[in-house]
């Protein structure tokens, strides 16, 4: 076993012995033969034709031909790592499941961030809800946290989930366009199913563009219980709360970095390899069984959020994702989630669209991954299992023993059932009752209220976001699609489908909109938590910048928690005054200012034309995306042809600011800054 390793996590000294090392060995077949060569097939003769009974050539082949298993239909695009969960304090007043019980103990997890629309080779900056699941390995069995980005779903009930997904995916009969949702058939169905409203506001603003795996919250979305060793239950939605705060990118942003496919995995794996944990508050809702219709909406409508103002939220534990997979396929490729996936203390409701995912999800494992999948080295529970179920493709465990059926003699009745009394799973005793009917529960049918809730609680910023992204999306389809969807957003607030409407060339109906006053101030990213932390600033070091002062400021900044890049016109090193030199992170040329949270532009008496060209052109875009900008020393020659403002109330400063290091860190920390007059453009740049 690798002595580097902490095996005090449960998993890790699980999946350990699974680990397969390859460097320094021998070239085998997999069944142990060595082999000889293996760049050339067996043929008769030099020229000849190659020979069925070439076992190695076939074995190498076949297993080439099968190294890709069936991609998910929805969720296909993802990326995983691991990390541990502890609870705050115990939650024993409301579950006995068993890691909610001791805030001393460390449970192993892993998790999968992934898009819902595009396929495995999809753009990661694209426009689309995400998944945030978790799968946590308990001493009682895998709980699997299937989540999302957005607190509702667009639909009600899981008959209408294919119908959904084949309105979103490419349209069948072009096969475009991939990964997104500016397209005919996606708004057809949601101007035709109005259960979608609320929905459709979601995915319009930011947070369906994240900046981060690191900066996106995660929403249970269904109803839950919880029950207590006294057989007491409670609702309960779960959420998962980032440190950092939502952060998210904006549509230009999201387009040019479009640019390199890979923009958030590469994010999340570098700052874990760095030690940048991103680290995340798991929170509950919950209300009372005889709570259940004290709200004025339903609260298993999968398409309605619980208000934080009305149902608080409670922080019961952190989240620290901290370990890097050592193989993309093997671990999270193959890793298999489930919401029935769940132990002693937590139980179902009777949210339709979760009841169908019940059994969806078990049929998607088998089908895609076979019906042993559970035994794959990702999936497996840390605790011991053992059942009667034998045989099925790719079954990694030898089964010893002539029974496989309960009620036996041979074995002694073993494996056994464990009474609840004694830990076994007890399903929640909940009433049902009713005739056998096809139809959505009066309770379900109001769609616009909460959707004119979530209006009222946006900032302007975010409500002229929501405008243009339905101006864009809608775009893009045919006129009686368009007018379908903006018959629906009128029933929201007339204001919105005005807006939308004069740029689509629609028509506002005379219809009423809903009177809903109520805000939810929670839901407005402009609420967030704004820190400094990992946040990266682009330095733009000219040669012989003056190096004591830089070195002191960039000390302080490390302090804050900032990552610096050092950019220069070059690769190499880059040095200044009384010997201070620094390691070139990027140039101009392999750098982006698309990956920098703010800039940091250093003068000197040497400044290049082409740093101050290059430099300028960063910073048009910077300013554009409003993000933080500084100069010191001789900045400010360089940024002079752009005629920017310095005013710290726009994110624009310089060296003359009072406590320089103080100020820059806290306009780093507020990371965007909406107030700025007006756009730079890439002609205000001199020539150089």
């Amino acid at each position: 076993m690798n002595e580097n390793i902490d095996y005090s996590n449960e998993k890790r000294k699980q999946l350990e012995p699974f680990i397969h090392e390859t460097e320094g060995k021998k070239m085998t077949s997999n069944e142990g033969i060595p082999i000889s060569d293996d760049e050339n097939s067996l043929t008769a003769g030099d020229r000849g034709p190659t020979l069925i009974e070439d076992f190695l050539a076939r074995e190498k082949l076949a297993h080439f031909d099968r190294e890709r298993i069936p991609e998910r239909v929805v969720h296909a695009r993802g990326y995983g790592a691991h990390g541990e969960f502890q609870l705050y304090e115990s939650l024993s007043d409301i579950t006995m499941a068993d890691f909610l019980q001791d805030p001393n103990k460390k449970t192993p997890l892993f998790v999968r961030f992934s898009q819902v629309v595009g396929s495995r080779g999809c753009n990661e900056t694209n426009r689309d809800v995400r998944g945030f699941s978790l799968k946590f390995y308990t001493d009682e069995g895998n709980f699997d946290l299937v989540a999302i980005n957005m607190p509702v779903f667009f639909i009600q009930d899981a008959i209408k989930f294919p119908d959904l997904i084949h309105s979103v995916k490419p349209e069948p009969d072009n096969e475009y366009p991939q990964g997104q949702t500016a397209h005919d058939t996606f708004w057809d169905f949601m101007g035709s199913n109005k259960e979608t409203a609320h929905m459709s506001l979601w995915i319009m603003t930011g947070r369906a563009i994240p900046k981060s795996f690191r900066t996106m919250e995660g929403f249970g979305v269904h109803t839950f219980r919880l029950v207590n060793k006294d057989g007491v239950s409670h609702f309960v939605k779960f959420h998962i709360k980032p440190i950092l705060g939502v952060h998210t990118l904006i549509w230009d942003e999201a387009q040019q970095l479009g640019a390199d496919a890979d923009y958030h995995r590469r994010d999340l794996w570098t700052n874990i390899a760095n030690g940048n944990y991103p680290e995340y508050e798991l929170a509950i809702q919950i209300i009372k069984e005889e709570d259940e219709f004290a709200f004025d909406f339903d609260i298993l409508d999968p398409t309605k959020l619980w208000p934080e103002e009305d149902v608080p939220l409670r922080e019961i534990g952190k989240i620290t994702i901290n370990r890097n997979v050592d193989n993309a396929f093997a671990e999270t490729e193959q890793s298999a989630f489930h919401p029935g996936n769940i132990v002693r203390g937590i139980d179902f409701s009777n949210d339709p669209l979760l009841q169908g995912r019940l059994f969806s999800y078990t049929d998607t494992q088998q089908a895609r991954l076979g019906p042993n999948h559970q035994q794959l080295p990702i999936n497996r529970p840390v605790c011991p299992f053992a059942n009667n179920q034998r045989d099925g493709a790719s079954r990694l465990i030898i089964d010893r023993g002539k029974v496989s059926y309960h009620r036996n003699g041979l074995a002694n009745n073993t494996p056994y059932p464990v009474p609840g009394t004694q830990g076994g799973f007890v399903t929640y005793p909940s009433t049902v009752e009713g005739r056998k009917v096809r139809q959505t529960a009066p309770s379900f049918k109001d769609h616009y209220s909460q959707a004119r809730m979530f209006w009222n609680s946006m900032s302007d910023v975010e409500k002229q976001q929501i405008i243009g992204a339905f101006c864009f999306e809608l775009g893009k389809c045919r006129p009686f699609v368009r007018q379908g969807m903006v018959n629906v957003l009128a029933h929201i607030s007339h204001d919105l489908a005005r807006n939308v409407s004069k740029e689509l060339g629609t028509t506002v109906p005379d219809v009423p909109e809903s009177t809903v006053t109520k805000s939810s101030p929670a839901l407005s990213l402009m609420n967030t938590t704004f820190v400094p932390d990992t946040l990266r600033v682009g330095v733009f070091l000219a040669e012989g910048f003056d190096g004591p002062s830089v070195k002191k400021l960039l000390d302080t900044l490390v302090k804050a928690k900032l990552q610096i890049v050092i950019v220069h016109d070059r690769l190499g090193t880059v040095t200044g005054t009384e010997g201070v030199q620094y390691e070139v992170d990027d140039s101009f040329l392999t750098g982006s200012s698309l990956t920098y949270d703010g800039v940091l532009i250093v003068g000197s008496g040497n400044i290049t034309p082409y740093f101050t060209y290059e430099a300028q052109k960063y910073t048009v875009n910077i300013y554009n995306h409003f993000k933080p900008i500084a100069t010191m020393q001789n900045g400010e020659a360089v940024l002079e042809p752009l005629n920017l403002v310095y005013d710290n109330r726009i994110g624009v400063m310089n060296d003359s600011s009072p406590d320089f290091a103080k100020s820059f860190i806290d306009i780093m920390a507020q990371q965007r800054f909406w107030d700025r007059p007006s756009y730079l453009y890439p002609s205000s740049i001199s020539s150089g």
